[in-house]
């Protein structure tokens, strides 16, 4: 009988990571970790949102009157 070997943290980490965020895409719930990334990738200007009005503004994008993206 073999006998599995247990994964090493960092690769349980990245695959229970991922998979929260494809459960997540998944509903449509957005990311904020990933919009924090853009910001200071593609905006550094700008001050990004708190999570709280990240959370405001993507719900207003998603299901009321809004913009989807910024760029």
């Amino acid at each position: 009988m073999s006998r599995s070997t247990p994964l090493p943290a960092e690769r349980v980490r990245a695959w229970w990571n991922y998979a929260a965020r494809s459960a997540r895409a998944a509903i449509g719930l957005p990311d904020y970790d990933t919009y924090l990334a853009h910001m200071r990738q593609y905006h550094p200007e700008h001050l990004p949102m708190d999570r709280q009005r990240f959370f405001h503004e993507r719900m207003q994008a998603r299901y009321g009157r809004g913009r989807s993206r910024c760029c």
